[in-house]
This record gives C-alpha cells, sequence and structure tokens, in this order.
C-alpha cells in the first residue's frame, strides 16, 4: 500500500490505495512503518516526499475498518496513526499534497517536516462532523502551523481551507499547480540535499524542539547539536571546498 522509488538521495514514499481515497487501514499503517524504517535505515536516502495516488492525498481514517473492529491495525508500534503521526524521526519529510488531505489525511501532512500543496489541495479536521475529536495530533499540531484562531476554526467548524489559503498562511511553503506537487517536492528535497546532512538532521532536531523549549534549553540543545557536527568528516569538508572553490563531497558522517 506504500509504493517506495528512489530518485538519488531522494525517497519518494506514496500512499498507494486510490480506489479507497488512500484512506488509512492496517496495511497502509504497516507499509508506512516500514518505509519510514527503510528511509532511515538508509545512509544514502537523506530526503524524503511522502503523497497519496489519485486525486486525493488522503480521506484519514478508513472507516470501514474501524466499523468492523480493526481500529487498533490503523496504529503500528512505533508510529502511531498510519505508522508516522508519532514516528520519531532523524530526516526531513516532505509533504506533497496534489487534493483534499482531510481528518487523518490532514494529520498525515502534519506529521511532516514541509508541505507543498497544488492549487487543488484541501486541509482540514472534519472530526467534529461526526462527534468525533482528531487523535493523531492535529489538535495540537494544527495551531503551531496556522495562527491560532484559524486553527480553532478549522477545529471548531470542520471545514476546510483551501491551499491558497493555507499558503498564505504560512503553513504550505510552495504552492504549484495541479500535477506538480511531487516534482516540485522533489525539487526541493535536492535542495536540501546539497547540504551536509548531518548539520541539516541536527539543525531540523533543534528547529522542532527549540520551538516549544525556553531560552536556556534551547540554547543547550543547539549547543549539544553544534558539538555533535563539529566531530563530523563532514565538518571539515566544508571549509575545505570553500576554499578550494568545489562542490563539497559530503559523507554523512
Amino acid at each position: 500500500m506504500i509504493d517506495y522509488e528512489q530518485r538519488g538521495r531522494v525517497a519518494v514514499l506514496t500512499i498507494n490505495r486510490p480506489e479507497a481515497r488512500n484512506a488509512v487501514n492496517g496495511d497502509v499503517a504497516s507499509g508506512m512503518e516500514s518505509a519510514l524504517d527503510r528511509f532511515e535505515d538508509d545512509a544514502d536516502t537523506w530526503v524524503a516526499v511522502l503523497t497519496g495516488a489519485g486525486p486525493v492525498f488522503s480521506a484519514g481514517a478508513d472507516l470501514k475498518a474501524i466499523a468492523t473492529g480493526q481500529a487498533a491495525a490503523l496504529n503500528t508500534k512505533k508510529g502511531g496513526f498510519a505508522g508516522i503521526a508519532q514516528r520519531e524521526r532523524t530526516k526531513p519529510v516532505i509533504a506533497a499534497v496534489d487534493g483534499p488531505a482531510l481528518a487523518g489525511g490532514c494529520e498525515i501532512v502534519l506529521s511532516c517536516d514541509m508541505v507543498v500543496a497544488s492549487t487543488g489541495a484541501r486541509f482540514g479536521l472534519p472530526e467534529v462532523k461526526r462527534s468525533l475529536v482528531a487523535g493523531a495530533g492535529g489538535l495540537f499540531r494544527l495551531p503551531r502551523a496556522l495562527p491560532t484562531a484559524v486553527a480553532m476554526e478549522l477545529v471548531l467548524t470542520g471545514d476546510p481551507i483551501d491551499a491558497q489559503r493555507a499558503y498564505d498562511l504560512g503553513f504550505v511553503n510552495q504552492l504549484v499547480e495541479p500535477g506538480q506537487a511531487v516534482e516540485a517536492a522533489v525539487a526541493l528535497a535536492e535542495r536540501i540535499c546539497v547540504n551536509a546532512p548531518v548539520a541539516v538532521r541536527e539543525s531540523r532536531s533543534v528547529v522542532l524542539a527549540g520551538a516549544m523549549a525556553d531560552d536556556e534549553t534551547a540554547w543547550r540543545l543547539t549547543n549539544e547539536a553544534f558539538g555533535r557536527v563539529v566531530q563530523t568528516e563532514d565538518f571539515a569538508e566544508g571549509p575545505k571546498a570553500f576554499i578550494e572553490k568545489r562542490p563539497p563531497e559530503w559523507k554523512g558522517r
């Protein structure tokens, strides 16, 4: 249910269940966990792009699976919902959204580090319309990604916002024409891949943790990250390549 495609240093992960609007069932969740394991374990792959096959990114949890007593299968040990919502990662993942990302589908997007969306994308948490609560991180991640009042609007009305508004509010990094989200996301991933991978991962970690930390903690996290980067082979390669006026050859160690 999760296709894995290698494009140089970039892995493209595709939720491939278009006949069910890429709704998350047990196969999708376990497939996502396996794909992320492969991505994290591969030293030669530095960034991933996550997308959905067909006209819908993901409609969220498969209600048929829930109705037939298979709700537990939608969560994995490492990743929680869809194998990603609670997943601890070290490498960047970019969501490429071309079509609706609703309910759990929106929460999958919120689990990623950046978002590239087409003008046909929509984002929303409609759970309250069905007397449900968005339980895969959306209730606290959405207010971190959007102004609080806007996040409250989406959560309490259950109504989605379109890609243009999401872009204007800073939720989406890049807005593209329909059908171009994956290619644009891969291009963004490749821009990240020209940088030292350990420095990228350490910087990502501090951004995520520092956003919720006090200054004292944020300084400590920054200094610790710097200390780990200093110990890598790539730390010497950066200045050397600059002096020699050539592209750096990163080892990722």
